[in-house]
């Protein structure tokens, strides 16, 4: 694909469940490569229904949505966008559902057809990148909040997207973890879309920063 093109261009898109009003409305959002954005607002503004459709989990009433230069709108369309764009879930649960620690992290490895020893390389690789190596064994619904938020994120990393989706990725994270995750992203080479509500958090990483608001999306500086 050609390095000058966007990642991402969302034209027109409009969102709203059922007869409600809308959740976003005529958003335009272009996303370059090594772009790093930030997305603040208000809790139901809508920051996590553009990240899922993105992944092609929600479907938008109207627009269109280009990803890695195609228009995607079949549940076909979105498959590659899967294996190329790593969501990150605002709650751990959604995002682990394998019996250990290991098991979740070679999963998506695992489908994208890497071998048992590429797998095992990405699950060492992604949990030493965020502090938790050893943790290969541990069972995961006996890990504590932060932890799993931790887990959650190896799982993304260790398949390798192009872009990365993180819908606060610092949330019930400890001091010391926090700052890991702050460096990490700011050397991840990976284009990406940063959910938060810590707004400090947001300026020290991101390139540039947006807020979801009235079903808009407005640039601020942070």
């Amino acid at each position: 694909m050609n390095e000058k093109g966007n990642l991402l261009d969302i034209q027109g898109v409009s969102f709203r469940h059922t007869a409600q009003q809308p959740v976003l409305e005529d958003v335009n959002l272009t996303i370059r490569h090594g772009e790093r954005v930030g997305l603040v607002g208000a809790i139901g503004s809508g920051k996590t229904t553009l990240l899922h459709m993105i992944v092609g989990l929600l479907k938008p009433n109207q627009g269109q949505v280009e990803i890695l230069g195609q228009t995607r709108s079949s549940e076909r369309d979105f498959w590659e966008v899967r294996e190329r764009v790593g969501l990150l879930f605002q709650d751990p649960d959604d995002q682990l559902f394998c019996p250990t620690v290991q098991e979740d992290i070679a999963f998506g490895p695992l489908n994208q057809g890497k071998n048992r020893e590429q797998t095992e390389r990405a699950v060492r690789n992604a949990l030493s990148l965020v502090g938790m190596e050893g943790y290969e064994d541990r069972i995961t619904h006996h890990l504590s909040g932060g932890e799993k938020r931790l887990v959650s994120l190896a799982t993304v990393l260790a398949m390798e997207p192009d872009v990365l989706l993180l819908d606060e990725p610092e949330n019930g994270l400890d001091p010391v973890s926090h700052e890991r995750i702050r460096s990490l992203l700011l050397s991840l080479p990976q284009a990406m879309i940063v959910v938060s509500h810590n707004v400090e958090f947001l300026a020290s990483v991101t390139t540039r920063c947006l807020r979801v608001e009235d079903g808009k999306l407005k640039e601020i500086v942070v």
